[in-house]
């Protein structure tokens, strides 16, 4: 096999790998996203609260589409598991 369809082989496998990994990432963000949404600030102890602002502020800080990306995941997934249930 030329060196050359080696090293595309190589970058479909890498690149899968990476598709892999963010679809995982954007569930993690999109199941965080829905978390945080859900809590109550005023319950919450001064740690928790400063932790939770963190993790919004970064969430925020993603471009909207991306946003997007993450809560389609997360909705694509519990669907799934509602129809097994």
């Amino acid at each position: 096999m030329p060196h050359r369809d080696q090293e595309i082989i190589m970058l479909r496998r890498e690149l899968e790998l990476l598709m892999g990994e963010r679809q995982t990432l954007l569930q993690v963000v999109g199941a965080t996203a829905a978390l945080i949404a859900s809590l109550d600030s005023k319950r919450l102890p001064v740690g928790s609260v400063e932790s939770a602002d963190l993790v919004a502020t970064t969430i925020n800080a993603l471009p909207e589409e991306t946003l997007q990306d993450a809560l389609n995941a997360v909705r694509a997934e519990i669907e799934d598991e509602e129809a097994v249930d």
